[in-house]
């Protein structure tokens, strides 16, 4: 998987596609831990800034380290 689409040419979809690929729920939550990171979140309601061309994807990252 290569690095985030750049915010200036991408577009939502190519954006959120990348988020869903990125960080795909396998229903799974004991196995995967995405939603303990995300804070009770779902990866696209986590990384909505970027998808929607707000903040960067690292900017929005940092919000969860």
């Amino acid at each position: 998987m290569g690095s985030a689409p750049e915010i200036n040419n991408s577009t939502i979809e190519e954006r959120r596609a990348y988020i869903k690929e990125r960080f795909p729920c396998i229903a799974d939550c004991d196995m995967c831990g995405l939603c303990k990171v995300f804070r009770g979140k779902d990866a696209e309601t986590a990384y909505a800034d970027y998808i929607d061309g707000n903040r960067d994807f690292t900017e929005v990252s940092a919000d969860y380290k």
